[in-house]
């Protein structure tokens, strides 16, 4: 188990956005990465309604789960890698894994057996040192929806958000309000389940 607190800046882009930051950063098409997040929670959302979220993402051959919940900072992200085999056995049963995401949930007060896998979002990643940071430029797919975002990790947060700004007024982009992509995938499951 690792846990770290994750200090990020996000913003939606418009496909033209996402080629400008390719450009001005020098960002190849080979230098993305196709990342698997699937989504689990429970059938009344409780993970959502704490404002955490569970998943597991596969990147290349290596298959990690995380469970992010509120920090006073950031996000408190903890991990706990498994195997492809555990990995498809959750996702068909919901059933977890016990370990250091089980102990969180249910410090959180969560019941374990009643999570559900919900759906799979496929981010290509691309990610760049910048600055003492992490740029992170994503095109995701999930459910009807494509969508562009740029990322911006720091550890300090005043820090980050000046630089994040400066890139974002730089290329000429709007600061738009951006929700994390787990809240983006269940609020676009809600609308397409009518």
């Amino acid at each position: 188990m690792s846990q770290e607190i994750e200090i990020e800046f996000k913003n939606l882009l418009t496909e033209t956005e996402f080629k400008k930051i390719k450009t001005a950063f020098h960002i190849e098409d080979n230098d993305f990465i196709k990342q698997e997040n699937h989504y689990f929670d429970t059938p009344q959302f409780s993970l959502k309604e704490l404002g955490a979220a569970l998943r597991i993402r596969k990147k290349k051959e290596h298959y990690v789960m995380t469970l992010k919940e509120p920090a006073k900072i950031g996000l408190l992200e903890t991990h706990q890698t498994i195997t492809k085999e555990a990995a498809s056995e959750m996702i068909k049963t919901g059933k977890l894994l016990t370990g250091q995401i089980v102990d969180q949930l249910r410090k959180l007060g969560v019941d374990d057996k009643s999570i559900t896998y919900f759906g799979t979002l496929t981010t290509m990643r691309a990610e760049k040192n910048h600055r003492n940071g992490l740029l992170v430029l994503d095109h995701s797919r999930y459910l009807t929806v494509e969508d562009f975002e740029l990322e911006y990790e720091v550890q300090d947060e005043a820090t980050g958000k000046v630089i994040f700004q400066e890139i974002l007024n730089e290329l000429e982009i709007p600061i738009r309000y951006t929700k994390n992509k787990i809240r983006r995938f269940y609020e676009q499951k809600y609308k397409e389940m009518g």
